[in-house]
């Protein structure tokens, strides 16, 4: 009896390539994996030297976060076709972060592996998704109620002609706008000053954001700013359906001219600026011809005040000539109306003059009727006044006042006054109202 081992029996392998050889057959040729439309993202979208593009499929949630992938990749020959296919279709190559509609077939080599190839593109899908896109940016703005911000800024001056430009230093488009405006027919004068920005790319939008806030820090030194590129591709032009770099451009405190790529190419930015024109020739052309209104308008003025002149002269000079002529008769006129007048002064002068003299006459009667009356008042009171006056006298002469009692003493011719100047022995003489008296002083 044989004995049993002590190991177990080890399995019978194979090898990977047979593995992989089952899955080939059981992948490759599948109906229901060929020739399908599928809708995801590419991603690190590569070419080689060969010609052949290489990508990933990728598939993210509301989060943003990749739910699934797959690599992928569109032979060389397949690649030229649907290259032409999309630019012509989109204005733009096939980049990194586009959503497409793909058509695809599900490949297994071997040797590396599962990948899908792509057999064909809808480049309408990816219209649709990028318009999606910028039409749920300006739903955005519409609804916060700034998109139309910048369009109501009011114009430091008009026309405008301190212009701050935000724009590659050595880009066409800028040149072209500068030559476009130095050359202006009108030898209209522009003040300009360059804010340098990454026009395309990545660093668009945070550059050209900077180029904004430099130019918001002196923004009392310009009336405008001008946001320009040249053409290129449609592709290249993505990074101005920007919500952040549009909400800063309708905030803006002055208003923002923006002439961004070819005719065709509609960015985020034409929708919030104050002034959408098509490329940066435009823009200077949009400028240009603010000048130029403004210009016509004066001369427009100009024309108005000197008609109104003209009319104004040619007013006066019919008034003049009327009035002139209405001199002579207005002349003659206050001629004989005096001569009236005088002519009625001169009949009045005669009866005017008795009156005068007759009511002088009454006058002066009055006045000599008063006359007498007065003097003959104050006469009166002067007679009383004297004979008050004599009374006074009589009563106060030195007879008076003998009769009264009095005596006058003489000694010699001289009154005494006073008892001192008497002396014992002296001869005096007493006067009284009626007669003297002699006597010795003792």
């Amino acid at each position: 009896m044989q004995q049993p081992s002590l190991f177990p029996a080890k399995p019978q392998g194979m090898t990977l390539s047979q593995f992989n050889a089952r899955i080939e057959d059981q992948l490759n040729g599948v109906n229901s994996l060929q020739n399908q439309w599928v809708i995801a993202e590419a991603s690190d979208l590569r070419l080689n030297r060969s010609g052949h593009c290489y990508t990933e499929l990728i598939e993210k949630d509301d989060k943003g976060v990749t739910v699934a992938k797959i690599g992928a990749a569109i032979w060389a020959g397949t690649y030229r076709q649907l290259y032409h296919k999309f630019l012509q279709s989109t204005g733009q190559v096939l980049a990194t972060g586009m959503k497409v509609l793909v058509n695809v077939t599900a490949s297994f080599h071997r040797l590396y592996g599962i990948k899908v190839v792509i057999n064909d593109i809808d480049p309408s899908y990816t219209m649709g998704d990028m318009e999606r896109q910028r039409q749920e940016i300006i739903n955005r703005l519409t609804a916060e109620g700034i998109i139309d911000l910048n369009k109501q800024q009011p114009w430091p001056n008009m026309p405008p002609q301190r212009i701050a430009i935000v724009s590659a230093a050595g880009a066409a488009g800028y040149g072209d706008f500068m030559n476009q405006l130095q050359g202006n027919p009108y030898g209209l004068q522009f003040y300009t000053c360059l804010f340098q920005a990454v026009m395309q790319g990545a660093q668009t939008v945070p550059t050209v954001k900077a180029a904004l806030d430099r130019i918001n820090r002196h923004i009392d030194k310009f009336d405008c700013v001008v946001i320009i590129r040249g053409g290129g591709a449609t592709s290249e032009l993505n990074s101005f359906d920007n919500y952040d770099l549009a909400s800063y451009v309708a905030n803006f405190p002055i208003p923002v001219i923006v002439g961004i790529g070819h005719e065709r190419d509609v960015t985020v930015l034409d929708y919030v600026a104050a002034i959408r024109v098509k490329t940066p020739t435009a823009a200077a052309e949009w400028l240009i011809q603010s000048g130029a209104n403004a210009l016509a308008h004066l001369d427009e003025l100009q024309e108005k005040v000197a008609s109104a002149v003209r009319d104004t002269v040619a007013d006066a000079r019919e008034h003049l000539a009327y009035y002139t002529s209405l001199i002579p008769a207005v002349a003659r006129g206050i001629i004989d109306t005096n001569r009236v007048r005088l002519d009625n002064h001169a009949r009045n002068i005669p009866v005017a003059a008795s009156n005068l003299i007759a009511n002088q006459r009454t006058h002066l009667e009055r006045v000599v009727e008063r006359m007498g009356s007065a003097v003959a008042q104050a006469m009166q009171r002067e007679l009383q006044r004297l004979q008050a006056l004599d009374d006074k006298a009589a009563l106060l002469s030195p007879a008076g006042t003998l009769r009264r009692g009095y005596a006058l003493v003489r000694v010699g011719d001289h009154c005494v006054t006073a008892s001192s100047q008497l002396h014992p022995g002296d001869h005096i003489i007493v006067q009284f109202a009626e007669g003297t008296s002699t006597a010795t002083v003792d």
